[in-house]
């Protein structure tokens, strides 16, 4: 795929997805960050309900070890994973209070120094709370770029250096947004809803579906 051909994807992606942004709920750095380790294999709207009750209640790290990790596991035991979810919670934030005076790291390696969080969670941070060009690839990107030929890769790291490489500059802050909701929407995993998708003409999927007659 040439630059061209991602500069129109990125732009008709852009036009259909005026506001690219993340679908998790959250106030500040730290609620997002704990939204982030939630949302671990389970869905965004699963962690919100959860969240929404927990941080009217408690949204600081401070907050949050008062409740302790059997308090904090009332409120997140809809959630998969919950138990090893709490325990992470629970060590990040007394990570945060001891190193980082209770607020959020703004660098890569302090964040993936923290309980729960790896480099996947450290991007989301890094770009959605600070503003940061880094793109976070879940199974969502990681399918989008190598269906499209956007930025094939057979590791997701492999593919995260694609798309630093290949995304025009002006749609890196975006480009996570913009091909996860594209992923989660439209470049379904199953069945991908081609008739409905804004760069069909532009994407290198052989296998693309057809609209039915």
């Amino acid at each position: 795929m040439n630059a061209n051909k991602r500069r129109q994807i990125f732009e008709r992606l852009a036009a259909a997805i005026p506001e690219p942004t993340t679908e998790l709920c959250y106030g500040t750095p730290f609620e997002l960050l704990v939204a982030v380790v939630l949302s671990a294999q389970a869905t965004d709207k699963g962690v919100n309900k959860a969240t929404t009750k927990l941080f009217p209640i408690a949204n600081t790290p401070e907050a949050i070890l008062a409740l302790g990790e059997d308090g904090l596991r009332e409120y997140i035991k809809t959630i998969g994973l919950f138990n090893s979810k709490a325990k992470n919670i629970i060590g990040l934030c007394e990570r945060l209070i001891e190193r980082h005076g209770g607020e959020v790291p703004h660098d890569r390696d302090a964040l993936e120094a923290l309980p729960g969080v790896g480099r996947k969670t450290a991007n989301v941070i890094l770009n959605t709370a600070f503003g940061q060009h880094t793109i976070a690839v879940d199974t969502h990107i990681f399918r989008v770029a190598n269906r499209t030929r956007l930025a094939p890769g057979k590791t997701v790291l492999a593919v995260e250096r694609g798309l630093e490489k290949h995304t025009p500059r002006e749609f890196l802050k975006d480009a996570h947004h913009l091909l996860i909701l594209h992923g989660r929407y439209i470049c379904t995993a199953r069945k991908p809803k081609c008739p409905q998708c804004p760069i069909a003409d532009l994407c290198e999927y052989p296998d693309k579906t057809q609209a039915p007659e």
